[in-house]
């Protein structure tokens, strides 16, 4: 049987640290901890339990791709890996399940399960989490930073690229698919995510990181978020300045521009219900997802700025 040794990455983490490291013990041949420069007791704990512990160099920008890169570097000859974020408790029994999935395919690369959210009913935050979290299993293009991975796998395509700081996990899935692999999902509950996103703000930050991502990712991969950055770029630019100009013109066109944003959003509550949201979910849900063009927008502009002006691609936290 393949080992299967665990990374792990957090910054301040607390009490999520504590149970995700609880979570792996036993599970893993072994686990690694790489802290971002926590100012809680975040190290003392994961040494407490047997981690081996990696400190990030502080001068340098962090990125959760940079961490998961110096945690595979931390590995004694790895085969497998299971990377883990420090906000996530693993569900007993899932690591068998997906290595043996693993070894049962030898074309597959990675390997995910599926995440949920610890408290869906904190806030419709959380709950727009664990919507977007539980998809389908079968292949597919990406996953989130939960992941099982070949070592050979992740050796050849070089590990993440450091430097992008929001969706990072699918950018480096786009190099697994363009390197010849199959990625897949098992329908397996993978891991317990804790968002604790609790106000307007935290989600209003969130949606701008997501754009942020749309346009790193698509900047390396022009084929991949397209359709996303060309909704952004209507939904949340396009549109918004042509019913200025209709206020200008006319105040009946005005109106009429509005009027695909009200369709869109029936539309997109519609989906929703399709997908098995209550209906009364799906209406609020839809309403963010319809506003969060805006903070999308925000973020790909972000990103071209620090593109142009040579910035350093720094992360955009949210908690």
């Amino acid at each position: 049987m393949t080992p299967v040794d665990v990374v792990l990455i957090g910054r301040n983490e607390g009490a999520r640290l504590v149970a995700c490291l609880e979570s792996v013990q036993g599970q893993a041949r072994q686990v690694v901890y790489v802290d971002s420069g926590s100012t809680d007791d975040s190290v003392a704990q994961a040494q407490a339990r047997g981690a081996t512990v990696v400190s990030l160099d502080m001068s340098i920008p962090f990125t959760a791709a940079r961490a998961r890169n110096a945690g595979f570097d931390a590995l004694d000859d790895p085969q497998i890996v299971q990377f883990i974020d420090g906000d996530c408790a693993l569900v007993p029994g899932y690591l068998d399940k997906a290595r043996a999935f693993l070894e049962a395919n030898p074309k597959v690369g990675m390997v995910t399960g599926w995440r949920r959210e610890i408290h869906p009913d904190a806030s419709i935050y959380n709950q727009l989490c664990d919507w977007e979290w539980h998809r389908p299993a079968g292949q597919i293009d990406a996953c989130g930073g939960d992941m099982m991975v070949r070592a050979a796998l992740w050796r050849e395509v070089g590990g993440m690229n450091p430097q992008v700081i929001a969706a990072e996990d699918d950018e480096v899935c786009c190099r697994f698919r363009k390197a010849g692999w199959r990625l897949e999902r098992i329908a397996q509950d993978m891991t317990r995510h804790d968002a604790n996103m609790l106000s307007f703000g935290q989600w209003w930050q969130r949606a701008v990181r997501t754009g942020h991502g749309f346009a790193q990712v698509g900047h390396l991969h022009p084929e991949y978020f397209l359709r996303e950055r060309r909704r952004t770029l209507i939904y949340g630019a396009a549109l918004p300045l042509a019913m200025l100009l209709g206020l200008m013109v006319a105040g009946w066109a005005a109106l009429l521009i509005l009027l695909v944003y009200v369709l869109n959003y029936v539309r997109t509550a519609q989906g929703l219900v399709r997908d098995g949201l209550p209906k009364a979910q799906a209406w609020r849900h839809s309403g963010l997802l319809t506003l969060s063009k805006f903070p999308n927008l925000i973020g790909m502009a972000r990103f071209h700025l620090r593109r142009l002006t040579g910035r350093d691609m720094r992360l955009i936290e949210y908690k």
